[in-house]
């Protein structure tokens, strides 16, 4: 008798990742689900002086002080008056030798997405900016076209 799996083989999965996608400014984001720690609702930070213009301040997460990046202002957007579908998107990172988490203030999530290795294409060359620094990928799914973000750099970079 044989026996035929439903599950995907491990190599399948390794060719295959899920991002969580949120919307700034009319356009799709997205990063691996695997660095989301949580997703909260907007509330006011602590200011903390002398920190970069796209630095809110901070928030205390169960005992952890999390910098709170604004993308608008990091990716050199319009600004925005936050609203009941602003987030904060809490993302973890690990170096090996540290560990880091920031929160991430966008307009809203949208959805999760499973995106095979073979779809994801590179940033053609735009020039420097902020967004290009941190830009993983690019990903068309679903009719539209997904700005995959590198976590660890938006991470380590930005505080």
């Amino acid at each position: 008798m044989s026996w035929v799996s439903n599950n995907p083989s491990a190599s399948q999965e390794a060719a295959r990742q899920q991002f969580l996608t949120f919307q700034l400014d009319g356009t799709e984001y997205g990063v691996s689900i695997l660095s989301v720690q949580e997703i909260r609702g907007w509330a006011p930070v602590t200011s903390i002086p002398h920190q970069h213009e796209w630095v809110l301040g901070v928030m205390d997460l169960r005992g952890v002080v999390v910098p709170i990046i604004d993308l608008r202002r990091r990716f050199n957007l319009s600004p925005a008056k936050f609203g009941p579908s602003t987030v904060v998107i809490v993302i973890r990172v690990s170096t090996g030798v540290s560990e880091r988490t920031v929160g991430l203030v966008v307009d809203a999530v949208s959805e999760v997405y499973d995106i095979e290795a073979n779809a994801l294409r590179e940033l053609p060359d735009v020039g420097s900016g902020a967004a290009s620094e941190v830009v993983r990928g690019l990903a068309h799914t679903d009719g539209k076209t997904v700005i995959l973000l590198d976590a660890m750099r938006l991470a380590m970079q930005n505080c």
